[in-house]
């Protein structure tokens, strides 16, 4: 997905096993950001950074969403062990990444694999995405997002 690109109709279950679709943010704006794997540690100070920063983002009129492929049960613990107030989207057949375009050819370690790559998409009132954020600051993505889009 890139800028001007409409979001698919069905995002996916989350971790209390409510499903999200792109209706039920027609008028909002939303927030979806993809990210590897639930409790690492780039991966906990991004989700961590994205709740410290949840009320100013809400303010700005954005929901958020969380995406990765693992387990609604595994994001429900990843949530209530950091306290997260947004949704988890558990893509475990990564169906919502291949349709983003962020379930990619990764290398590590001399490996080379199937994963997620870090991307944030920010989507407006009708659908569409208007910002794609691919060299995400884990530490402090809740200012990043709002830097880019409450530009001073």
């Amino acid at each position: 997905m890139k800028p001007g690109d409409i979001i698919p109709a069905v995002l996916g279950t989350d971790q209390n096993g409510h499903e999200h679709k792109a209706g039920d943010y027609a008028g909002r704006k939303l927030i979806i950001y993809f990210y590897p794997k639930d409790n690492t540690p780039g991966c906990t100070a991004e989700a961590c950074s994205l709740s410290d920063g949840y009320a100013e983002l809400k303010r700005a009129g954005y929901a958020l969403l969380g995406v990765s492929k693992d387990s609604a049960a595994s994001h429900a613990k990843f949530a209530d062990k950091h306290g997260l107030p947004f949704p988890l989207i558990a893509d475990v057949d990564h169906q919502l990444q291949e349709a983003f375009g962020v379930w990619r050819e990764k290398k590590m370690a001399g490996r080379t694999y199937m994963g997620t790559v870090r991307t944030t998409f920010i989507i407006d009132e009708q659908g569409v995405v208007t910002h794609v954020i691919e060299k995400v600051n884990t530490k402090d993505h809740a200012r990043q997002i709002l830097d880019l889009v409450n530009p001073s």
